[in-house]
């Protein structure tokens, strides 16, 4: 007798055929995007080191803000956290609430630091810290592979998959215009470009993802409801023998068990204080992002 089919094969299955309204929708997002990328990269003083790698120094608070936050919110953290949180519950929350008291870390300590010490890029910081250029190269080199692998590779591919399922487009054409665009206003416009631009994706998401929220939490019929279905989650290909994929007891609580939980509330509160203090605050393309050259699209 046949065991269920567990394939993933139609994981990238193009979705339901989208209206005309949602067709209009993202149009206009592609269009908005690519216009605000041409017009500061005709804006952008690019005739200068510091106007095309720094902006020329002169932008605003709130450009760098959003710039930092649209950096770190890519289409990798919205998949990945919204399928960790449909698999796992709520305690997948703590990895950004570790980042609050952190962040304060940065900008009270690390950043005073960096700034006080005129440099815009971690090797060049370790330079003059320990000597030497075979340790700048070493860490440039090092943090370029890493940003490849490890978080440019994963946000293209969030952001491939999105424009596949929703447009049912071929998932490796996607994966390549979404390259040649960004490649484009942000090799022409320098960091300025990439500031504008980032600036927009901190409204659309914000505005959008506030929108989301309430509309979903309408549609359940509140928290209570949530939960409620959530428990009741059952996938309809399950893995035989394990306890993978179905609802979890905890899933609606935060601190966890430190024996049986999946994510323990000590690590969450004291261990991963570690690994935040580097991402956020030594990471090559994170602490000083809105320092760097304009390679923060891509992260």
């Amino acid at each position: 007798m046949a065991g269920p089919d567990n394939s993933t094969g139609g994981v990238h299955a193009p979705g339901p055929t989208l209206s005309v309204a949602d067709i209009i929708v993202i149009t206009v997002y592609f269009a908005l995007n690519v216009a605000v990328g041409i017009w500061s990269s005709c804006r952008a003083s690019r005739n200068t080191v510091s106007g095309y790698f720094l902006a020329g120094r002169d932008m605003t608070w709130w450009l760098i803000g959003a710039s930092l936050f649209a950096s770190s919110e890519g289409s990798g953290l919205f998949i990945g956290l919204a399928g960790s949180g449909a698999a796992g519950g709520l305690a997948v929350a703590g990895f950004e609430w570790n980042a609050t008291y952190v962040l304060l870390a940065l900008a009270w300590v690390f950043v005073p630091i960096y700034m006080s010490s005129e440099i815009v890029t971690l090797p060049e910081y370790i330079e003059r810290r320990y000597g030497g250029q075979r340790i700048r190269v070493y860490l440039s080199v090092l943090s370029l592979l890493l940003s490849v692998f490890t978080k440019i590779s994963l946000d293209l591919y969030a952001g491939a998959l999105f424009v596949h399922i929703c447009l049912g487009w071929n998932f490796y054409l996607s994966t390549i215009l979404t390259l040649i665009i960004t490649a484009l206003y942000t090799i022409a416009g320098g960091l300025a470009a990439v500031i504008y631009t980032d600036a927009l994706q901190t409204l659309i998401m914000v505005v959008g993802a506030v929108i989301l929220a309430v509309k979903a939490f309408d549609q359940i019929g509140g928290y209570g409801q949530l939960e409620a279905a959530y428990a009741r989650a059952v996938p309809a290909r399950t893995i035989a023998n394990t306890t993978c994929h179905l609802p979890r007891a905890d899933a609606m609580h935060m601190f966890r068990d430190p024996y049986t939980g999946d994510l323990p509330w000590t690590g969450m509160t004291f261990g991963l204080t570690i690994m935040a203090a580097w991402y956020w605050c030594t990471d090559q393309g994170r602490s000083l992002c809105g320092l760097n050259p304009p390679c923060c699209p891509f992260l």
